[in-house]
């Protein structure tokens, strides 16, 4: 361990020596319990997972979701444990996944081209999952030196993984959710989840009494863009004491469906249309659906706490001067039919 003092270094040393030193603590940040899949039928692609590291306690990366990579219609990489922050290795990761290598073949070409080589690839952790000519393959890794207590577990179509964590039963509990639960891939991702939604899941948490302090749940469709997922929900960070987890579960409520019969899954041309997403000052939702229905606009901050609610029968044009800047979830409800029509993220600039 070498030591910036005062005596021995000149100005210019001692600054590269703290910037060192930074990036040294950035590459330690610690992340625990997630999730990737793919469905072979619908062919969609999914991420989930929590940690009891935030927002704020990695120096505004977005708490978790930092794991999380996905390509629409190929395939998802989560890289946790001991990670750059940027996470090169993940982005490494996802090229080689668009070049066609396989899940085992990402992770030695990982192995052999560590992009944070200053530090140890035992430290590592890594669950990748694909689509490849109708079927689905998956791999993970955890490396030796990772904190205790720490594995994963793989299946044909997916890859569950932690670190930190009080025990085995964490991922087990995880699989037995995401492989019994009804519903669709999203379902199954959000029941994983659930699954770990214990105190001290991520044993650093335990003194709280919560899982965790931040959460996502990512899921793409085949025409999905990379910028833009079907369902792309982050609890970056909250107050002391409280479960994101459940956060992330009423966000998830409020923009999907469990139950068949009760959403309706938008394919191709969407019947609604958000004029002016990106908004400043004012947000036009139009229905262009036949008949006069009454539709229901919910509006979400990213803590699950409803801020707006609006009715209206083809259009609605709503004043958000009050509201602060950054990212909401929203949903767009047909009351008479009590489906959910479309559900998206609303940016206000």
């Amino acid at each position: 361990m070498y030591f910036c003092g005062l005596t021995y270094f000149s100005v210019k040393q001692q600054l590269l020596c703290f910037l060192l030193i930074l990036s040294w603590a950035h590459s330690l940040s610690q992340h625990t319990f997630s999730i990737c899949a793919v469905d072979t039928v619908t062919g969609e692609v999914g991420s989930a997972g929590a940690s009891c590291i935030d927002d704020i306690g990695c120096g505004g990366c977005g708490g978790v979701v930092i794991i999380s990579g996905i390509i629409p219609g190929k395939g998802a990489v989560n890289a946790q444990a001991s990670v750059c922050i940027p996470n090169y290795n993940l982005q490494n990761a996802l090229g080689w996944m668009q070049q066609g290598f396989s899940p085992q073949a990402i992770l030695d070409s990982l192995q052999a081209n560590d992009a944070c080589a200053w530090y140890d690839w035992s430290r590592r952790q890594y669950g990748i999952v694909d689509l490849y000519n109708g079927s689905a393959r998956s791999a993970g890794y955890t490396g030796i030196n990772c904190l205790d207590y720490k594995n994963h577990i793989t299946g044909s179509n997916y890859s569950i993984q932690g670190n930190i964590l009080l025990g085995q039963e964490i991922l087990d509990s995880m699989e037995a959710r995401f492989l019994n639960s009804n519903g669709d891939l999203a379902c199954k991702l959000m029941a994983a989840l659930q699954g770990a939604k214990v105190p001290g899941a991520d044993t650093r948490c335990l003194s709280s009494g919560n899982s965790s302090l931040s959460s996502y749940l990512r899921v793409a469709r085949s025409t999905d863009t990379a910028s833009s997922f079907y369902l792309d929900i982050v609890i970056k960070s909250g107050p002391y004491g409280y479960e994101p987890i459940d956060s992330l579960q009423e966000l998830f409520d409020s923009m999907h469906s469990c139950t068949a019969s009760s959403i309706e899954k938008i394919k191709g041309t969407s019947p609604v249309n958000l004029l002016r997403n990106p908004s400043v000052g004012t947000l036009s939702v139009v229905v262009s659906r036949q008949g006069n229905s009454l539709y229901r606009l919910e509006t979400y901050d990213n803590l699950g706490r409803r801020i707006s609610v609006h009715e209206f029968r083809k259009s609605v044009t709503w004043e958000i001067n009050a509201i602060s800047p950054g990212n909401y979830y929203y949903t767009i409800t047909d009351v008479q039919e009590n489906k959910t029509i479309k559900t998206g993220i609303l940016h206000i600039e």
